[in-house]
């Protein structure tokens, strides 16, 4: 593993970097152009993320087809006058924690070869978690859609839903330019 100077390693600490002996002696992660050409990789990584994206189709026609991106059903879920959306939510619970546990313990690398790493949640006084979700329940009920189906809606002719689109990405960009100054 190359031995970075002191001076060196003070300017990428400076920069918000950290050095990971792990890691550090690794090849640059593959640029993005790269990972969306056509053609196959013939590297030990997946072929590219254009297969995320015909991932990301599909799940969509499967939301769509199991009517998860109906207003009706998610009304009925707010309602409680249906289980088919609590039914999901049951599902989906299970299928995340399953996942991320098969990430943690089999495969540590992202495309470009950097470790997955997912740190804990601190709870606090849990006040972050209590604004932060009736925000976005609020949303969510007054659109008829959380941030995933908004795509998938879009995809199915909604064309109305764009005006939910842009109001999300307007909200992920305030947050992101207030975040500094929000009790975290």
């Amino acid at each position: 593993m190359p031995d970075l100077e002191s001076s060196e390693r003070r300017l990428v600490a400076a920069q918000g970097g950290a050095i990971n002996p792990a890691t550090e002696d690794r090849p640059p992660s593959r640029l993005s152009a790269e990972m969306f050409s056509a053609a196959p990789s013939s590297g030990p990584h997946a072929p590219g993320l254009w297969v995320y994206l015909l991932v990301g189709v599909a799940f969509g026609i499967v939301l769509t087809k199991a009517e998860v991106i109906s207003w009706f059903r998610i009304q009925e879920m707010f309602r409680f006058q249906g289980f088919h959306m609590f039914g999901v939510f049951a599902t989906a619970l299970p299928t995340a924690t399953i996942g991320v546990q098969l990430l943690k313990r089999r495969w540590r690398r992202t495309l470009g070869g950097d470790a997955i790493t997912i740190p804990p949640k601190h709870l606090g006084k849990g006040v972050r978690y209590a604004v932060g979700g009736t925000i976005f329940g609020l949303g969510w009920a007054l659109t008829g859609a959380c941030p995933g189906p908004l795509f998938a809606l879009f995809g199915g002719g909604v064309g109305v839903i764009v005006v939910a689109i842009a109001s999300a990405m307007l909200g992920t960009w305030t947050y992101g330019l207030l975040r500094s100054r929000l009790p975290h």
